[in-house]
């Protein structure tokens, strides 16, 4: 049978049966890099084309196996075991080969969601410092409250073609422009359209943070309705936010919402997290994008 001819049955084993290992796989997160070489390293059990399969692995597939029986994995179930990790790895680099990865969103999907979740794991299961949490929730007492609102309007600013300044910059020059009395419906105009445009009700700050990023919720929740604060981030641009209207919270006590408190802090750290890799990831990557492309 051809190589050609090979690729459809390929393609239907994979989309049946890979599933998330495909992911996992293809992003390094199960198996170590490919290495030259035909003989062992300590830890492996086995290559497949240069790509290790580790005997750590091994035994704990092995032991799930085998906790159905109540008892040890067995040589039987190693084996059973390895037999399909090897199968896997050749999918897994079969399903590189013909270009899943490009082209099948469904593994694309899988792709990001295990690299995603490699990158905000550590974040999101460290435990943070007793003091350092009770600053946190003293400093957002109003995002803990009850019955908070806030009714919020902005200025977004993305970044344009070479010749205009960063949007930070931007974003700095028209709070400058705003604070020294220029009509808001001026300044404006030197910003972009709305890519996602605020609703214009009052809303709780879990709700409003969707919308603004936690940075620009914590300052407006801080801030005295009317005036524009700012810059802060939003995605690749900038933004300026300003306080319309605002319904006090009853402030909870700290004992009270601690799980929330805790819930938020991991939340916030594994959104640092992810967007300090793909600020890194842009930073080594080379993007070129069209002129007319959408801003």
């Amino acid at each position: 049978m051809t190589d050609d001819a090979r690729a459809p049955r390929a393609r239907r084993l994979l989309v049946a049966g890979a599933g998330l290992g495909i992911a996992l796989a293809a992003v390094g997160l199960v198996r170590g890099a490919r290495l030259p070489g035909a003989g062992l390293a300590p830890g492996e059990v086995a290559r497949v084309n240069g790509v290790p399969v580790r005997a750590e692995t091994l035994e704990q597939l092995a032991a799930g196996l085998a906790l159905d029986r109540g008892a040890a994995p067995r040589d039987a179930d190693r084996a059973r075991v390895l037999e399909r990790l090897i199968e896997e790895e050749l999918l897994v680099q079969r399903a590189l080969e013909v270009g899943l990865a490009e082209s099948d969103p469904g593994v694309r999907k899988a792709l990001v969601t295990a690299l995603v979740d490699a990158v905000v794991a550590e974040a999101e299961s460290e435990d943070p410092d007793e003091a350092a949490l009770r600053r946190f929730f003293e400093e957002r007492r109003g995002y803990f409250g009850a019955g908070a609102r806030l009714r919020v309007e902005r200025l977004e600013f993305r970044a344009r073609d070479g010749a205009s300044p960063p949007p930070a910059e931007r974003a700095a020059e028209a709070l400058r422009l705003l604070a020294s009395g220029a009509p808001l419906a001026a300044v404006r105009e030197h910003a972009d359209p709305p890519a996602l445009p605020l609703p214009d009700l009052l809303l709780p700050p879990a709700s409003l943070r969707e919308f603004v990023g936690p940075e620009a919720l914590d300052a407006a929740l801080a801030a005295e309705p009317g005036r524009w604060i700012g810059p802060f981030p939003h995605g690749a641009g900038a933004q300026l936010v300003r306080v319309v209207e605002r319904r006090e919270a009853e402030a909870p006590g700290f004992d009270a919402v601690r799980p929330r408190v805790v819930a938020e802090w991991r939340r916030r750290a594994a959104d640092r997290a992810l967007r300090e890799y793909l600020d890194w990831l842009r930073g080594e990557a080379d993007v070129v994008v069209a002129p007319d492309a959408p801003e």
